[in-house]
């Protein structure tokens, strides 16, 4: 679900300037195209000596006097990457011209290329080689989307390169132009640029796409000078909204621009799509479902937990779904998010967690005659959050039943189950798991329990049953809940 399908056409049948006339063109949407990379090695050891084919792409290079910097560029760096370029591939080759070298250099402060490191010179290069016959037409067909290049990113990962064929124009990264297209060699095809694709990080990426323009300037808007942290070293992953995210997003909110969202909420919601560390699709599909944490604060300055679940596509807090993964930068992973992950509270994360389904249905079954929900939806700052929940889970719920010889929720009076509820929520006080002491008295909105943490963290009701805790520190940004395997009872 994560890798669409590798769209590679092997023989030129019309000039791109023809093609570029006569296809419809397509909106800059958000449509991920992988060509898949084979050629990403730096190291010598690892190059198999390659037979040269005839009028491959290094000859016509070499044959192009508008090329002869980029011929003394594959030269010059690691990797022997003209021998490399001259073997059967094939290979796409985004060939920038001497004028273009010479404002890469003129830009990064560099005199000469043999001023430039040779194993950045060597990724910079890669960054500009697609493996396998890319035509114009095959960009122009899809319109816009990301592509694999040679270059290694984040985690040893291909680089992801960015394409955009709006205005009668093939664009790359939204740096680099196609001046010329489809020079067609013995081993691949050569499209010459009018600028060197630098490595991207991921504010690059961002830059680039269109269809990240709100996010953009979202994070020009916010507290805390998030583009130069995403500038950094990280890595980072970064869950990226589009520009629909955004629109609809600022209309539930009734905001009617960006510039009407305070400062220090935008930053916290921003860092809510921020994760540290480079975590791809395949990770979060390998875990199935479970929590991580943003760079967002929650309650009690703690950082602020993420859930995920991949049972049906990936889907982070149950509202914002993955429309475009794994595009990867030199100090991170993108993954374009089709809504804004607001901020959420325990509340949130119930209905959120498929694993409190049950408990949902009871802290909104219509006879009670305490608003659970409101409650606990009280924002931080405002009395009584913050809050502590111990949350149990479904299965607990289910030995419930089965204790109390009930068919369903429904069979359990309305008074008890009100008390039920209560003996599971500290008002006023956000009780991480470090906090937690043997003997500890706790007192819930329907009465006290004692908590316990040696040989495992467990509650005690006053009926002497015990509950363990199974899963810790959920941060939300009114509270943290704790799930339990038992539900906790009042005195009986």
């Amino acid at each position: 679900m994560f890798n669409l399908s590798v769209y590679l056409i092997n023989k030129l049948k019309t000039l791109y300037m023809k093609t570029l006339t006569a296809l419809k063109r397509f909106s800059a949407s958000l449509l991920v195209v992988f060509f898949v990379a084979s050629c990403n090695s730096d190291d010598d050891n690892n190059v198999n000596t390659p037979t040269p084919q005839a009028n491959n792409i290094v000859d016509l290079a070499i044959a192009t006097p508008e090329l002869s910097s980029l011929v003394a560029a594959l030269q010059a760096a690691d990797g022997n990457l003209d021998t490399v370029l001259k073997s059967n591939g094939p290979f796409t080759v985004l060939a920038p011209t001497n004028a273009a070298f010479s404002a890469f250099l003129s830009a990064n402060g560099f005199a000469s290329l043999s001023d430039v490191p040779t194993d950045v010179l060597s990724q910079i290069l890669l960054n500009h080689v697609i493996s396998g016959s890319v035509p114009a037409s095959a960009l122009v067909g899809q319109g816009s989307g990301y592509a694999k290049t040679n270059a290694t990113g984040v985690g040893g990962a291909s680089m992801s390169l960015f394409f955009n064929t709006a205005n009668n124009d093939v664009r790359f990264n939204n740096v680099a132009s196609v001046s010329t297209a489809d020079i067609s060699a013995s081993n691949g095809i050569i499209h010459i640029v009018d600028g060197v694709i630098g490595l991207p990080d991921v504010v690059d990426h961002a830059l680039a796409n269109p269809g990240f323009s709100n996010l953009v300037a979202a994070l020009g808007a916010a507290d805390g000078g998030l583009v130069a942290v995403l500038q950094g070293s990280g890595p980072f992953t970064v869950l990226a909204p589009n520009n629909d995210a955004f629109g609809t997003f600022l209309a539930d909110n009734n905001f009617s621009g960006l510039g009407d969202v305070p400062t220090d909420v935008l930053s916290q919601v921003l860092l809510n799509h921020v994760l540290a560390g480079a975590t791809f699709s395949t990770d979060l599909v390998d875990a199935g479902a479970g929590y991580t944490t943003t760079s967002a604060t929650g309650a009690g300055g703690n950082p602020m937990s993420l859930y995920f679940n991949t049972n049906d596509g990936v889907k982070f807090n149950g509202v914002s779904t993955v429309a475009a993964a794994d595009v990867v930068a030199t100090n991170g992973v993108i993954h374009a998010v089709d809504a804004v992950i607001g901020l959420p509270t325990v509340v949130d994360f119930a209905l959120a967690d498929p694993t409190f389904t049950t408990l949902v249905a009871a802290l909104t079954r219509s006879d009670l005659t305490f608003d659970f929900v409101g409650t606990l939806s009280t924002p931080n700052g405002t009395a009584p959050a913050p809050f502590t929940v111990f949350a149990p889970t479904n299965d607990a719920f289910g030995a419930l039943l089965t204790e109390l010889s009930l068919a369903g929720l429904a069979d359990i009076p309305e008074a008890t189950l009100n008390a039920t509820l209560k003996m599971h929520a500290v008002a006023g006080a956000n009780v991480r798991s470090t906090a937690l002491t043997d003997n500890m008295t706790i007192a819930t909105l329907g009465g006290n329990i004692t908590a316990n943490v040696t040989g495992g963290a467990t509650l005690t009701d006053a009926n002497g049953r015990v509950s363990n805790i199974i899963a810790v520190d959920v941060q939300a940004s009114n509270g943290v809940i704790h799930a339990i395997n038992k539900v906790v009872l009042p005195p009986l």
